[in-house]
């Protein structure tokens, strides 16, 4: 299933714009009452109020780029350069390194200033970040180093994403707040959310192909497949909790998903874990297994026998993984790299025979039949992030070169 939308018009340049508005509005919000928006207490009810209706939040943020190509019948956007014509072996994707990058939009000036409450003190708090941290604070929050995504292309030779170094909350402080704004303008007037006076940092963010302007966190969603010799294949489903996690909570989701990320700071950790496969081997761990994070320095793959049986398994065709392209989450504008794993099932029942029914970030549900119907199900009905949703209805369409 291919990006629909106009792709003419994808990523046709930065601009300040949303649907309903054209330039950056320099004022104030109208009808806002200052004391009362200003306070912990009003910031607490919209960041409940996001946690509790992402799903429809984002459809709704997926209307305000009219123009841009989204993938299949899902509010995932995406552009014709973010999609192979047909799957790419995990292997065949190329990384690049670049040290250094502009900074991006400046989401943590004037033009956050309303998405930043005050404090006791009177003054407004410095970040989005900070104010999750000591207001509403998730029990998984923390200011890890990530890689920050800064162009990418899987339509061209080599299929190549380029990246850079950034922290977790230098992403925090753009996508988050980029989804609180929306839901405190949909909270206010549902039937128009839309507009750069009432999405004053959204319409500063621009476009959401600018990935050099801002800081575009990237992840790696990976649909994991059960394959019996016969009978249907299965997947492993998640439902993120809110009270965890910072991102996402409340949707179901596929499994893994992790941040693109170095396991630890430092050069050589960096150097090391820039690897899609290592980022996908560590969440299978983390998220089917329930080990830990802290990996208490840079991770020697060489000695650990779990990446050595994954990469055994890889080897001998056992489990292969697919990427089947990128897209931009509409509400937060986070990426995804959209993956499949598909699995024997002896080596799936050996490698996760372990697999825990709760982790850190919330519920796990395995053997979910692959059809079409339930594919449809959650792909189209159920309260589902849209990177899971996509990478559903594009593993679907091409399931027989995935299983076959």
């Amino acid at each position: 299933m291919r990006a629909g939308g106009n792709p003419d018009h994808a990523w046709s340049g930065h601009t300040n714009t949303l649907a309903g508005g054209s330039d950056i509005f320099p004022g104030t919000y109208p009808g806002l009452v200052p004391n009362e928006t200003d306070s912990a207490a009003h910031w607490r009810d919209i960041r409940r109020l996001l946690n509790s209706s992402r799903h429809e939040l984002a459809v709704r943020a997926a209307q305000l780029y009219p123009a841009v190509p989204r993938v299949g019948g899902t509010p995932l956007l995406t552009t014709p350069q973010w999609l192979p014509p047909a799957p790419l072996d995990l292997g065949e994707v190329a990384l690049a390194w670049a040290d250094a990058a502009p900074p991006g939009a400046d989401v943590s000036g004037t033009a956050s200033a309303h998405l930043r409450p005050r404090q006791a003190s009177g003054d407004r708090y410095a970040s989005y970040a900070e104010a999750l941290a000591a207001i509403e604070r998730p029990a998984l929050l923390e200011n890890r180093p990530i890689y920050r995504l800064l162009s990418a292309s899987l339509s061209g030779s080599p299929p190549l994403l380029r990246l850079t170094s950034a922290r977790y909350f230098d992403w925090v402080n753009g996508g988050e707040a980029l989804a609180h704004e929306l839901t405190s303008a949909w909270r206010q007037r549902p039937d128009k959310i839309s507009g750069p006076a009432r999405l004053r940092l959204r319409t500063l963010v621009g476009n959401p192909g600018d990935l050099p302007g801002r800081c575009t966190l990237s992840a790696v969603t990976t649909l994991t497949l059960r394959v019996p010799a016969t009978g249907e294949p299965t997947f492993v489903l998640h439902w993120r909790d809110p009270a965890a996690v910072t991102h996402a909570g409340g949707l179901y989701q596929v499994m893994p998903v992790g941040v693109f990320q170095p396991a630890g700071e430092g050069p050589v950790a960096r150097a090391r874990d820039l690897d899609l496969w290592r980022c996908v081997a560590r969440e299978f761990s983390e998220e089917f297994l329930g080990t830990g994070e802290n990996y208490g320095g840079p991770v020697d793959y060489d000695r650990w026998p779990f990446f050595g049986e994954l990469s055994a398994a890889r080897a001998a065709g056992k489990l292969r993984v697919w990427c089947l392209g990128l897209g931009a989450d509409p509400l937060t504008l986070a990426v995804d790299v959209l993956c499949v794993a598909a699995v024997s099932s002896d080596v799936f029942d050996a490698l996760f025979g372990g697999l825990v029914e709760v982790n850190t970030e919330g519920r796990v549900m395995a053997g979910v039949p692959f059809t079409a119907g339930v594919v449809d199900r959650f792909a189209a009905r159920e309260a589902m992030q849209p990177a899971g949703a996509a990478v559903l209805e594009l593993a679907w369409e091409h399931r027989k070169l995935l299983l076959g």
